[in-house]
């Protein structure tokens, strides 16, 4: 399997965590957004969305969309829960990342650290950090009494909402703000196999 993805990418760490977890092999292809690698012909014949990651198999298929590689990757492990209302609890976490919380945290850490705070876009980063630190809130207060984000261990939920939240000090929030989710980082942390970013 190749992934293709750019190292800074949160959506790509996720894939990576995952095979990290699971002891999957793959082949890395460094792609950089900022140079628009994924505007290039050879990748927009690959995904042409222009987005990564993207896993390309040894016969051929492709996938696009972060959590949807993921839960391929996991299925049939400890990592995807065989209960089907934690199942479809797992999709739910997951969906309020993709929509709640990674594009106003992703884009806010990309503005800030990436692209280092153009003045033209602070009005940007103050839109995306106001809607980060609400979504940040509903899981703070998710993860009170809580162990993982679906059931009593490690799943793609926590992965995937991981993968941005671990680093929301580079968008310019405190870990301090949100002690539960503070917390669950550290457990993650200490996950046997855990890859750091």
């Amino acid at each position: 399997m190749k992934i293709y993805g750019d190292i800074f990418s949160g959506n790509c760490f996720k894939v990576r965590l995952v095979c990290s977890f699971l002891d999957i092999r793959y082949d890395w292809v460094d792609l950089n957004v900022l140079e628009g690698d994924t505007k290039k012909e050879h990748f927009l014949s690959i995904n042409p969305n222009g987005q990564v990651p993207v896993a390309v198999f040894s016969d051929g298929r492709k996938l696009t969309e972060s959590n949807a590689i993921v839960n391929y990757l996991a299925t049939g492990s400890k990592l995807m829960p065989s209960d089907t209302f934690q199942l479809a609890q797992l999709q739910q976490w997951q969906f309020f990342e993709q929509s709640s919380l990674q594009p106003y945290l992703a884009s806010a850490r990309f503005i800030l650290k990436r692209l280092g705070m153009p003045v033209e876009r602070k009005v940007e980063y103050d839109n995306n950090v106001h809607n980060a630190k609400r979504a940040l809130k509903i899981l703070d207060q998710h993860l009170l009494g809580a162990t993982y984000i679906v059931g009593d261990q490690l799943t793609t939920a926590d992965i995937c909402l991981y993968a941005y939240c671990h680093v929301l000090n580079e968008a310019g929030l405190e870990f301090s703000s949100y002690p539960f989710v503070s917390h669950w980082l550290k457990r993650i942390q200490a996950s046997p196999k855990y890859q750091g970013m």
